[in-house]
């Protein structure tokens, strides 16, 4: 009997803290740091803030809480928490962690190896004198179109080696000396050096000017639906919604866990982080634009260029350079590592769950797979590629998980039940605004953003690609991811996932022995 429980138990974090760590550093990713402050600033800076406030409490803290809920009273995996609700809705948690797993995590990879790259050249500005040359044309080698692949770019293959071997490594010593020892060195630090960049930073000629078009409020802006939109469609990006990885970690919460107050403490730090940090990116913008004497609209450039052009434009400005634009590309590489983790995590967990594979041979075979995949991520093309991928994944998939995780929580599962179950276990209390926020508004506002992104997507062919790369990128993608959810949601279970939630309730196996549970 004590080797039937010991195969059923999972691990457990050794802490809240590395449990609250590591839900932070799965947040807390690239697009903190360069996409966060360029949408505030073009979406009315200081007024921006109001509508992401608004998205914040009405659909990220809700969300992030019933993901929680969900993989601590189910105890397991993003697909094994929905079988448990329902058989028919296995392939939901399977399609969460695949097209996040072979999809997100093959061309996020990349990016990190990019940003590790640009960290080797900060010390000696190895981008020389045009950076925006240097990047699309000799770093990325970038081709005409995604037909043309091309061959592989050696800086590029050399350092996602190493990114690859990093999350292999974490992700193969385990939950508790692995991701959580990482995340409570990753997160401290990242937090430090970002620090170190902010305060730099306001010091510059210029700051105020940046700092100020990153703040000042344009209420006007907030009149116009696709302000409210983009504020929603963030929280829910950032906050690592729909990606099975919040699931999987509460899975590992032992029986009393302060759900509540960690999904709270999750959100708010990853929000103040992403304000914060723009204060760094937008004082070195503002540097750029007085010692340019150009306008500052005229050196922002959004997502990519932002960090990989106009960023190591303005630290070749700086005094002592070097130094700022190695903290820089330093902390980008940290806080994707801490998402890259997680994501790996969410489908290793499921594999385990289910099939009970060996967790370090699954490492193993998922970390050489995706290794794999993300080549192609890595030639001429590479670029259009991650584009069209990354716009049909996170617009397409991540959202339309959002929703059916609402509507099974909702109208499947019962939101009273998860509810009582955060009141269980948590100190601090959720009451039935949460039910209607999960079950009609959230479905709502998802919906709406997802059916404006269908017809826009239906109007005319993304990013100005042609149809058949679109088609044959994109869209293929989405539907692969889809057919591999069910294939895996329809082989049967290795073990009754219904006696794993017995044994982790139970806990102790001289409890379980003593009880004589079967």
């Amino acid at each position: 009997m004590a080797e039937k429980v010991s195969s059923l138990r999972r691990e457990q974090w050794k802490s809240q803290m590395g449990f609250l760590l590591a839900a932070v550093g799965s947040a807390i990713g690239l697009g903190n740091i360069w996409r966060f402050s360029y949408m505030a600033y073009a979406n009315g800076g200081g007024a921006f803030l109001i509508p992401y406030a608004v998205a914040l409490f009405t659909a990220g803290v809700p969300l992030l809480l019933l993901e929680f809920a969900l993989g601590h009273e189910k105890i397991g995996s993003a697909p094994m928490a929905c079988v448990k609700v329902s058989k028919h809705w296995e392939w939901l948690g399977w399609w969460a962690v695949i097209f996040v797993m072979f999809g997100i995590e093959l061309y996020y990879t990349v990016i990190i190896a990019w940003c590790l790259d640009f960290f080797v050249l900060s010390f000696n500005l190895g981008w020389g004198p045009d950076p925006n040359a240097f990047f699309f044309k000799k770093f990325l080698g970038l081709s005409g179109s995604p037909g043309h692949i091309g061959g592989i770019q050696t800086a590029i293959f050399a350092a996602l080696i190493v990114i690859w071997f990093a999350n292999w490594y974490i992700v193969y010593r385990g939950v508790s000396r692995g991701i959580e020892k990482a995340n409570k060195i990753f997160m401290p630090l990242l937090f430090i050096l970002t620090a170190v960049l902010v305060f730099w930073a306001i010091t510059l000629k210029g700051a105020g000017v940046g700092i100020r078009a990153y703040l000042t409020p344009d209420f006007t802006k907030l009149t116009h639906p696709k302000v409210w939109i983009d504020a929603y469609s963030q929280i829910f990006f950032t906050l690592s919604l729909g990606f099975g990885i919040m699931i999987a970690y509460a899975s590992y919460l032992p029986k009393k866990a302060e759900l509540t107050k960690n999904a709270y403490l999750t959100a708010f730090i990853n929000c103040g982080y992403s304000i914060f940090a723009g204060f760094a990116v937008f004082s070195v913008l503002g540097f750029m634009a007085v010692n340019q004497g150009k306008a500052l609209s005229k050196v922002v450039s959004q997502s990519i260029g932002l960090a990989f052009v106009a960023y190591p434009k303005a630290v070749s400005l700086i005094p002592g350079g070097n130094l700022f634009g190695a903290i820089f590309f330093l902390c980008l590489v940290m806080a994707g590592l801490s998402s890259s983790v997680s994501i790996m995590e969410a489908f290793v967990s499921a594999m385990v769950d289910k099939f009970e594979y060996p967790r370090k041979k699954v490492v193993t075979v998922c970390g050489l797979l995706g290794f794999l995949g993300s080549i192609i991520f890595t030639t001429r093309g590479g670029l259009y590629w991650l584009d069209i991928v990354d716009h049909f994944i996170t617009h397409y998939g991540l959202v339309t998980v959002g929703i059916l995780e609402a509507i099974l929580v909702g109208w499947f599962l019962g939101t009273h039940i998860l509810r009582d179950h955060i009141n269980r276990v948590s100190s601090t209390t959720v009451g039935v605004w949460w039910d209607v926020l999960i079950k009609y508004f959230i479905p709502l506002v998802l919906g709406i953003i997802l059916i404006g992104d269908i017809y826009h997507e239906v109007t005319k062919p993304y990013g100005g690609y042609s149809w058949a790369a679109v088609l044959g990128i994109g869209v293929d993608w989405i539907i692969l991811t889809i057919l591999l959810a069910i294939t895996f949601a329809s082989r049967p279970w290795r073990v009754n996932y219904n006696e794993v939630q017995v044994a982790e309730q139970f806990g102790d196996i001289k409890e379980w022995e003593k009880e004589e549970i079967t």
